[in-house]
């Protein structure tokens, strides 16, 4: 073997329970697979839901998706990646946040392969479900079957190819869901890293007028570097706050509004914002029991689209490449990822996370 008889991975046994160091057995990748030494993995908002128990994840838990790493094994049959470019011992790589068990309708006819039955996410499984090194906050991960591979190019560093697998490729999604042209003017319900992301890329697809959301004072004044036009504090007055954002949406009101704030409160504002005939995209909303309460004539009588945006197609991950390879010179997208931990601090990583002291941290096993 090119690698030892086992590896470290950091588990958790219960909602809110430190992590523990467990090593687990490594084998040879079987057809179809490849064995990672991960570089880095940062943690996504959903990670902390599932840790904080707001969302179903087993246990021992094994979190992390957002993954890059470099090849240490490949199995039989993985010898491309999904651009047609060879795989070797050494690339350095990322890959879908989840993977598919096979042809089903979903995948063959609806081409919604990240809907089909029993599929399944890195860093959703519990370390004790074979072949245990599943997800990021490990040494090592197993990429599986039916999942979809990039070679990376050495021009990107790891924080900015991390979230590539899983924020980025969402926000390619949900901006194309949202419809956005030349000359829209977009709005965005929350400026974490999801919402930075989606005014780059809005700017990108010719967006005249991206204005962000947000309650927090710092991620207001930094999001202008992201491409944000105006950013405001949702939590004042309303009517002050629709003035300014009709004002610079003129004549009749945003073409696009997108939620990825996670707060289900923030609807009827959006309904309230969006003109007529506007396209309103949720996305943030990854934890069940997000109810509320809102007039569904607004919906009707504005004709409005209303889109939820969950997970991504494949060929988002390939258009997050390119978007972030174009455009690394123009946005900072390595300041991002602005904290970096060791495995034996994911605890601290975690709770850092969780009360937004940092934007995103990085696990660099």
């Amino acid at each position: 073997m090119a690698f030892p008889a086992s590896g470290r991975i950091a588990t958790y046994a219960q909602a809110n329970a430190p992590f523990d160091i467990q090593s687990y057995p490594l084998r040879e990748p079987l057809s179809g697979e490849a064995l990672v030494r991960v570089s880095m993995s940062t943690i996504c908002r959903s990670d902390i839901h599932s840790y904080q128990g707001h969302r179903p994840s087993p246990c021992p838990g094994l979190l992390g998706h957002e993954i890059v790493g470099r090849i240490v094994a490949l199995g039989e049959g993985m010898t491309h990646d999904m651009r047609g470019d060879p795989l070797a011992l050494g690339d350095r790589i990322t890959w879908s946040e989840y993977f598919v068990p096979g042809e089903s309708y979903f995948t063959e006819v609806l081409d919604l392969p990240q809907k089909a039955p029993g599929v399944d996410k890195y860093g959703h499984m519990a370390a004790s479900t074979p072949p245990h090194h599943h997800g990021g906050f490990a040494e090592y991960c197993y990429i599986l079957p039916k999942s979809w591979v990039l070679r990376l190019p050495d021009v990107l560093t790891d924080a900015e190819a991390a979230p590539l697998n899983c924020g980025v490729a969402t926000m390619v999604a949900v901006t194309e869901a949202a419809n956005i042209r030349l000359g829209s003017t977009v709005v965005i319900q929350g400026l974490g890293l999801l919402g930075l992301y989606g005014a780059a890329i809005a700017k990108s697809r010719g967006a005249r007028c991206v204005i962000g959301l947000d309650i927090n004072p710092s991620r207001r004044e930094g999001s202008t570097r992201f491409g944000v036009d105006l950013a405001l504090d949702p939590s004042g007055d309303l009517q002050e706050l629709l003035q300014r954002i009709r004002a610079h949406s003129r004549p009749v009101g945003p073409d696009a509004v997108i939620e990825v704030c996670g707060v289900a409160d923030v609807i009827p504002l959006g309904l309230e914002m969006i003109r007529t005939g506007g396209t309103y995209v949720l996305a943030g909303l990854v934890s069940p029991n997000a109810h509320v309460t809102l007039d569904a004539n607004q919906i009707l009588r504005k004709m409005v689209t209303l889109k939820g945006v969950h997970n991504y197609h494949p060929r988002h991950l390939v258009e997050a490449l390119d978007f972030v390879v174009a455009n690394r010179t123009r946005f900072p997208f390595s300041e991002l990822v602005d904290a970096r931990y060791a495995l034996d601090q994911v605890t601290q990583a975690m709770n850092d996370a969780a009360a937004q002291r940092v934007l995103r941290a990085a696990i660099v096993p």
